[in-house]
């Protein structure tokens, strides 16, 4: 009885310290201003309660699939498929992520004034996004970079 008392304990504990620090992640994402920015850009002020839920909803499978590992029981085709459109998602949050990070601490306005660039930093942006996308993609697929 005793065990399975420090199990559940050792459950409840992880989880609960798994939420702590999802509870602080969106918290500082919601301070940099990801989820305002992508909720503006979007134009869907109006569904507040669904990306609050959405957020909320997130944290927790996350915390959940993290704790626990499990496999899917769908074929290769469609886990490769899952696989893209999970690396596309994530793809777009870190990018969202960086970008809201070089608003907040002004680093655009830094960069350009250092190498004197006067027009053209979305260029800038988008060859060093499509950079690491094909540098990302010969890892993946040839191994190249592999420590």
């Amino acid at each position: 009885m005793l065990l399975n008392g420090k199990l559940w304990f050792l459950g409840f504990f992880g989880l609960a310290a798994g939420g702590i620090i999802a509870a602080g992640i969106f918290a500082f994402l919601a301070i940099i201003g990801v989820f305002p920015r992508l909720i503006g850009k979007t134009g869907t002020k109006g569904k507040i309660m669904l990306f609050e839920t959405c957020i909320i909803a997130g944290g927790i499978l996350g915390n959940i699939v993290d704790l626990y590992e499990f496999a899917l029981p769908v074929g290769v085709m469609i886990g490769n498929m899952l696989f893209g459109v999970f690396g596309l998602a994530a793809g777009i949050f870190v990018g969202c992520l960086v970008m809201s990070l070089a608003e907040t601490l002004n680093a655009l306005p830094v960069v350009t004034r250092r190498i004197h660039l006067a027009v053209g930093l979305q260029y800038i942006i988008l060859a060093v996004a499509v950079g690491k996308l094909c540098g990302s993609l010969a890892f993946f697929r040839y191994g190249i970079g592999g420590g």
